[in-house]
């Protein structure tokens, strides 16, 4: 049966062009935008829902608040509305690649470095939509999409912030609903613990499923051993993570970055990052070699620098090396050098005919001696006349 929607025109400016993603809730198209000459991807909320005063409520705020998050790696929104049939629609950006879930199937866990350059920038994402109070709610490897964007590969971008729980998820076979305050939603292997128990929820529940993300990038596994989803609820309530080293025992981890991990996946959303960019700094932190674990020393041992200041403040005054000074040879001609520039007193005046050298004796008395016979010259001259 042909879909009634291949070849339609959305809002006078998108046609049509292919189905490319289906769910219980409605479809995803592939659609052109001739004026713009770009693809663009729709989504549409299956009419038959439309009686759901709720979905479509939710729906369409949620729309709406998605067309305000402008982060790089968030994928954008660009319109929403109603069809002629009454059914809903978003047009977003269209993203050619694939998703995380998709490029750890054909790739295989990822290397610590590449894993990290992903997660920073969906924080970022995530940062810019709990600051103005969205919570995405099902944050699972599906919904981020590595694409090339401005030459860029392994671009991330984080899809369908809040959406998945009112279209596709809230109403597929398996899926868990309750009403109003008490809903459950979500996909249950990357499920928070207060989502679990359909507590409300802030940004503190995306940091723990960026956690489950994380450690399955790492190591292509869950960090939950679990077979059906309420095994994988109870364990997220009770369980700690299996540690990356007890999953991935062949593998060497850098400092710090199970300890990351298993911040991000503590019980009480009060023991986590308490937001998406402490999550970001201490994922940096990992890579460029400053995180540190409990089996390795936090600081490098050394004689000098941070680690030995740290060293002997752990360490009793009369323990501690007191500092070296050089040699006293080495110290004297600087010292010297310094007292003749610094310290030379200014000299003392001197007073004539006080330790006058020899010669100056000498040319005093021929002086004298000449002043005497010019007297006695003139006296005889006198008495001659």
């Amino acid at each position: 049966m042909a879909d009634a929607y291949i070849g339609r025109d959305v809002a006078g400016q998108f046609k049509i062009l292919e189905k490319i993603g289906s769910g219980g809730m409605g479809a995803v198209y592939k659609a052109e935008q001739p004026d713009m000459r770009r693809f663009v991807a729709v989504k549409i909320l299956h009419p038959r829902y439309l009686a759901r005063a709720d979905l479509v409520s939710r729906f369409r705020r949620e729309a709406r608040a998605m067309s305000h998050l402008s982060h790089p790696h968030t994928a954008r929104v660009f319109l929403y509305g109603q069809l002629d049939d009454g059914a809903c629609y978003f047009v977003m950006e269209y993203l050619a690649g694939r998703n995380l879930a998709q490029t750890v199937r054909a790739e295989g866990p990822m290397e610590v470095e590449r894993a990290i350059n992903v997660m920073v920038p969906v924080c970022g994402a995530l940062e810019e939509a709990h600051t103005q109070g969205i919570v995405h709610r099902d944050l699972k490897p599906e919904n981020i999409f590595l694409t090339t964007q401005g030459g860029i590969a392994d671009y991330p971008k984080v899809l369908d912030f809040g959406l998945a729980k009112v279209t596709e998820r809230e109403m597929r076979p398996g899926s868990l609903i309750l009403t109003q305050e008490g809903m459950v939603f979500g996909t249950p292997e990357f499920m928070s613990p207060e989502q679990a128990r359909g507590e409300k929820l802030d940004g503190r529940s995306d940091i723990y499923s960026l956690g489950i993300i994380m450690y399955e990038l790492l190591t292509g596994k869950l960090p939950f051993d679990a077979s059906q989803p309420m095994e994988f609820i109870q364990k997220h309530i009770k369980e700690k993570p299996i540690p990356l080293s007890t999953r991935a025992p062949n593998r060497v981890w850098p400092n710090g970055m199970w300890e990351v991990l298993d911040k991000a996946l503590a019980k009480k959303p009060i023991d986590r990052f308490q937001t998406a960019n402490e999550l970001a700094q201490a994922l940096r932190n990992v890579q460029s070699g400053t995180g540190h674990s409990s089996s390795t020393p936090p600081f490098p041992q050394s004689s000098s620098g941070v680690s030995s200041i740290q060293q002997q403040m752990q360490q009793p005054l009369s323990q501690q090396p007191q500092q070296q000074q050089p040699p006293q040879q080495q110290q004297a001609p600087q010292q010297q050098q310094q007292s003749a520039y610094a310290m030379r007193p200014e000299p003392a005046p001197t007073v004539p005919g006080v330790n006058m050298p020899a010669v100056a004796w000498v040319v005093l008395g021929l002086g004298a001696l000449l002043a005497l016979l010019g007297t006695v010259a003139l006296v005889a001259a006198f008495f001659l006349r």
